[in-house]
């Protein structure tokens, strides 16, 4: 590989910082290509970098969507895996938990005297959120798309710190019309903010390990929504102290919380594989070298096209990815009215005081930690995809059957944990299933963006499904809510056929799958 040559006068950089980081990458990669270190069309690598490679080596395998291999030191390749999930799994379930966190407190307001304060009479409670998600969903692929323009650490640092910002205004408002605008600028700031860890996630780790680290990704966030209602439950104690009342405790804290999270991001985010050495204290050039041969053993993808428009919507052509956009609107439907409206069921359809309704709306999103892991578990184990996605269906099915239709209030609570388990499951599903069935690096943020747009407009949906004149039971939240996961059942299994069929003919040799010589569908 050549590289451009370094004055000798130049003082060495320190090993640890990019810059030294970087050096050391460089000069691996020459060793490696001295060594006669290459890659084959199959994306079967043997480049050596510095260091021993004397310890027993393994052989890691392309899952079901690919057969291709390389070897890697096996140890070396198990601290890459830690050194990735520590640094990019938690701030991104961090990062993402804000999104999650903003519907939590606002959620947890309006069962207090929020509604009376800005005279959210009417729909003006579901406006403001039908007002996020439409700026959430117009600025979604410009701000996926700057994850690659400006890297991830400088983007998701300021998207984060603008987010807290606007989250702490939000406590000093007066009136509905200067939320709605608050609301406007909110979803902007974190339009970006899913979508691109996503589409960052995903070009980190080989298909066969993506769901376990989406589903990483989720516990982060809903541990912290949990946490987030008991202490919204604290801060409306405070009501009344400083001339202030709850909710604005509420927004002031998150967007403190925020604003010091988005100046950590800046240190603590990574970049893309090809970059990581521009990271703070991050990966060894060794280590790097095994992550860019990990990926393009599996997929072939690591190397980005120089940016055109044309060269991403170009992937517009391609149907598959509606139907993914699809399925994340249908399941957003049931996310946004629960995760928005919970309080509200818990206080006017099953009878719990102000107070209750905010501290009960934890224990579920606690539930959900256990059944996210263990689904992605299961299904990156067995490299499987849809059938888990349907079984995370069934359950939800029977959760809002549970909280429709039975007698006893606490039958109807325990539905509302079936529930929340299954579409929290069901995200890290989902987006396992769009990342492992694309490849290209812009193709990937094309399809980032398009999905969480659609998930967005399932929002907006869900926003106005849980009617308050509908209580106790809430009968057209409850039957959109099955009927949208009847819906994803099907959408699975005419992808499964598609899936099953046109793996045929790719290993017939009649067809190559996305560009990639070897690629297969995961089912």
């Amino acid at each position: 590989m050549p590289v451009s040559s370094e004055s000798t006068s130049e003082k060495p950089a320190p090993p640890d910082s990019p810059k030294g980081q970087r050096e050391d990458f460089i000069r691996a990669k020459e060793v490696s290509s001295d060594a006669g270190g290459n890659s084959d069309s199959n994306g079967n690598g043997n480049g050596n970098g510095n260091g021993n490679h004397d310890n027993e080596h393994g052989r890691n395998k392309m899952n079901s969507g690919g057969s291709a291999g390389f070897e890697a030191n096996t140890s070396l390749e198990r601290r890459l895996r830690l050194k990735v999930d520590l640094r990019l799994c938690t701030i991104a379930g961090i990062l993402c938990s804000l999104n999650l966190l903003d519907s939590g407190v606002i959620s947890s307001a309006a069962v207090t005297s929020l509604p009376l304060d800005l005279g959210l009479s009417g729909n003006r409670f579901s406006v403001a959120i039908f007002i996020f998600t439409i700026s959430s969903i117009a600025f979604q692929l410009p701000s996926t798309l700057a994850v690659r323009t400006f890297g991830p650490r400088l983007w998701f640092s300021f998207i984060t710190f603008a987010f807290g910002i606007i989250t702490l205004a939000t406590a000093f408002i007066q009136t509905w019309q200067q939320m709605i605008a608050l609301r406007v600028l909110l979803g902007a700031a974190m339009s970006g903010i899913y979508p691109g860890l996503t589409y960052l996630i995903s070009t980190w780790y080989p298909r066969r390990e993506q769901q376990t680290r989406f589903a990483f990704l989720q516990m982060g966030e809903v541990i912290i929504l949990a946490t987030g209602g008991i202490v919204n439950f604290g801060l409306n104690h405070l009501n009344g102290r400083g001339g202030l009342a709850g909710w604005r405790y509420m927004f002031l804290v998150q967007g403190l919380i925020s604003v010091v999270i988005g100046l950590v991001t800046y240190l603590w985010m990574v970049d893309f594989p090809e970059n990581a050495h521009r990271s703070f204290w991050f990966l060894t050039a060794e280590e790097q070298q095994l992550a860019v041969a990990r990926i393009n053993a599996d997929r072939k993808d690591v190397e980005i096209e120089e940016f055109a428009w044309s060269k991403v919507f170009v992937h517009a052509k391609d149907p598959k990815i509606y139907g993914f956009a699809v399925l994340f609107f249908l399941l957003n439907i049931v996310s946004t009215s629960l995760s928005y409206f919970l309080p509200s069921i818990l206080q006017n359809g099953l009878g719990f005081g102000e107070n209750e309704a905010i501290l009960l709306n934890a224990p579920p999103y606690y539930y959900a930690v256990i059944p996210v892991l263990l689904s992605s578990i299961v299904g990156d184990k067995f490299r499987i995809r849809g059938p888990v996605i349907i079984f995370n269906c069934l359950t939800l099915i029977v959760g809002f059957s549970l909280l429709g239709f039975a007698k006893q209030d606490a039958v109807r609570y325990f539905g509302t944990f079936l529930a929340t388990g299954a579409y929290v499951s069901n995200w890290a599903a989902l987006s396992a299933y769009q990342a492992n069935n694309i490849t290209g690096q812009w193709k990937r943020a094309f399809t980032a963006a398009t999905v969480t747009a659609l998930n967005g407009a399932g929002g907006i949906a869900g926003s106005f499904i849980v009617r308050n004149q509908e209580a106790p039971r809430y009968i057209t939240a409850i039957w959109v809510s099955i009927g949208s996961h009847i819906l994803i059942i099907a959408i699975i299994a005419a992808f499964s056929v598609y899936f099953r069929y046109a793996n045929k003919l790719a290993e017939s040799g009649k067809i190559v799958l996305e560009g990639v010589e070897g690629f297969r569908y995961t089912l």
